[in-house]
């Protein structure tokens, strides 16, 4: 445990922190950020963490433990470093911290209004570019069956291709009735417009609205004896109220409303949401989140309130809860600042906003039985495979964590490779790394692998003999004496031939004590080193399939990176050889048009609209692509 004063060099740095508003980071000896947290003033706030030891709550006498170091950044105002923390929790996920269950990036719906022809797409990013952005969804799952949705009550375009209206003919969607064509002018802009204005009015909760448009549309179709369009536009709206019908009557008054229910179990907790728009429940969906032992039910809603509403595109008036959330005020401060308007949290008591409220408590309930399940599968599973792999390579341990290596190139261009890594037998991708390769020329698989694992052990080498010297002649590697932690097992994706050039590389660098094997992609045969037959794992043990996925995984993830490699050279080559066009011009042209393929299909006077191109510049441009 760390002592009851801190360090003089903590010291030091807890007297010059500022009495103003911020955010702190602490940090473990490894460096890694351990918990992220707010204040009105850094100086007591943080003062605060190493004060008397029995005057702490048990998860900050642990915190406490595991500092040592932090950082600030100061912060205009209280509001300021809310949004910042969130920021952060999501970017480090931090041990100590209440957390969304998700390292990435959620997903939104982003329609791109600025354009003429706009689509309907799903991203994880969002710009500043004039495009609508609805969300985040919890999962790609939600978004996917609100995008499906969308298709079968909406005809708009789902394709990528320019649209010209010159296309001689459409395709399958416009004979399906789920898109009007505008590749082939059977439509207009105007006509166009007003689907993605319907699906807009749709997305924020105005069904009746929609409805409203495509009545006063069908009947002037009729009065223009259009019955073929009237036709159809009658059976979108009884799609539409289908759709509306099946959807629960939420409010018998309209209402903007975010209605929130929680369950919780051990050090995990689910937190179910309805989304209200009108009288109708628009969409739900439940979010998970970690690290909650120790925390209140208020800490808990009141962080996932923060974290969900700092990247959230749509702010409802209320926000109503089983009870109130730690921190309400400030979080009404931020909701308000985001949707120009006030913003009420509040825990409902009666009335419906409480029938609302226990409905949405029961169906976190039912999700959070339904995750147990699946987790108490997915851990036996595992635990299972891990321990059939200790078995079958014999192990002087179960493999806890795993690296793989793979290799990517075409006939020797652009080669690359890839280490993922597996801990207790789930993927910890921030822990995966990409290889560009530099000593290599052409197509030598095994070189490669050579040229992959020294510049990994490398370092680890050096502190093992750093560590001889000083203990007199030991060689084993302390745990926290690698900058990338040693593996337990390696994986290297080939036969006997790649698996001799690492385990050559590995015994060079004297880490010949970590066991490694070779997976030969034909028959899934894993060949161990002195071993003249290798280990076939049983069809349909559960260490097989470990195995297949942590190879699966190293192959999408180096071949995804040569991908990118291959795509940026190519588009070097050929914009970079282009007498005029530098750095900055060669970005807005990507950037326009999104890829050389597309610089190539464009006329002159489109290339000539990008800004910094004359055309005499595009001219050129068309000469080299």
């Amino acid at each position: 445990m760390a002592a009851a004063v801190p360090s003089e060099r903590l010291r030091k740095q807890i007297e010059a922190l500022p009495a103003r508003p911020g955010v702190y980071l602490m940090r473990d000896a490894k460096g890694a950020v351990i918990y992220v947290g707010k204040a009105a003033r850094l100086r007591d706030r943080v003062r605060s963490y190493f004060g008397s030891p029995r005057s702490l709550e048990p998860k900050t006498r642990a915190l406490r433990a595991d500092i040592e170091d932090f950082e600030y950044i100061v912060c205009a105002n209280a509001g300021e470093a809310l949004i910042l923390e969130a920021t952060l929790i999501k970017r480090h996920q931090p041990f100590f911290n209440i957390r969304l269950k998700d390292d990435k990036r959620y997903p939104y719906l982003r329609i791109d209004v600025q354009n003429p022809w706009p689509r309907v797409a799903i991203t994880r990013r969002i710009g500043k570019d004039g495009a609508r952005y609805f969300g985040p969804y919890a999962s790609a799952g939600s978004v996917r069956s609100t995008l499906d949705l969308l298709k079968k009550l909406f005809p708009y375009r789902s394709c990528t291709k320019e649209i010209t209206g010159r296309d001689p003919r459409p395709c399958l969607d416009y004979y399906i009735k789920r898109c009007i064509a505008p590749c082939t002018a059977y439509c207009t802009e105007e006509e166009y417009a007003e689907v993605i204005a319907q699906i807009i009015l749709f997305l924020e909760g105005k069904a009746g609205d929609v409805l409203d448009r495509l009545r006063a549309s069908m009947e002037a179709a009729a009065g223009a004896l259009d019955y073929e369009r009237a036709a159809m536009l009658r059976d979108q709206m009884r799609a539409i109220e289908r759709t509306v019908e099946r959807q629960m009557l939420s409010t018998t008054r309209r209402e903007e409303l975010d209605v929130y229910g929680l369950a919780r179990e051990g050090d995990r907790a689910c937190v179910q949401v309805f989304f209200v728009r009108g009288t109708q429940m628009t969409g739900r969906d439940h979010f998970v989140l970690e690290g909650v032992t120790g925390e209140s039910d208020e800490a808990v809603l009141g962080s996932l309130l923060q974290q969900y509403y700092e990247s959230a595109q749509s702010i409802p008036r209320l926000v109503a809860l089983p009870i109130e959330p730690q921190g309400r005020e400030a979080l009404e401060a931020m909701l308000a600042e985001k949707r120009g308007s006030a913003v009420e949290i509040r825990a409902a008591r009666r009335g419906e906003k409480r029938r609302l409220v226990e409905m949405a408590q029961e169906n976190a309930a039912e999700a959070l039985a339904v995750l147990r399940v699946r987790w108490l599968s997915d851990r036996t599973k595992t635990a299972t495979a891990l321990e059939e792999l200790r078995e079958e390579l014999s192990l002087p341990d179960v493999p806890a964590r795993i690296e793989c290596y793979d290799n990517s190139n075409i006939q020797g261009s652009s080669p690359v490779a890839s280490m993922v890594v597996f801990r207790d037998g789930q993927p910890a991708p921030r822990e995966y790394r990409k290889f560009r390769i530099r000593t290599v020329e052409g197509a030598d698989d095994f070189a490669t692998m050579r040229e992959v694992l020294r510049r990994r052990f490398k370092r680890a080498a050096k502190r093992i003999g750093e560590r001889a010297l000083e203990t007199g002649g030991s060689d084993a590697p302390a745990a926290d004496e690698d900058a990338w932690e040693l593996p337990d097992l390696v994986i290297v994706d080939g036969g006997r031939g790649q698996l001799q050039a690492a385990v050559g590389v590995m015994r060079e660098l004297g880490v010949y004590h970590i066991p490694a094997v070779g997976l030969a992609k034909r028959h899934e045969e894993l060949f161990a080193p002195g071993e003249d037959a290798p280990v076939v794992l049983p069809r349909g043990s559960e260490a097989l399939y470990l195995v297949q996925r942590v190879r699966d995984e190293a192959h999408r993830f180096a071949v995804t990176y040569h991908r990118q490699v291959r795509r940026k050279a190519a588009t070097a080559s050929v914009l970079d050889a282009v007498p005029g066009v530098g750095p900055r011009r060669k970005r807005a042209l990507l950037r326009k048009f999104g890829s050389l393929r597309a610089v190539r299909e464009a006329a002159v006077d489109d290339i000539a609209s990008t800004p910094g191109y004359t055309r005499a510049l595009a001219e050129r441009v068309k000469e080299h692509v």
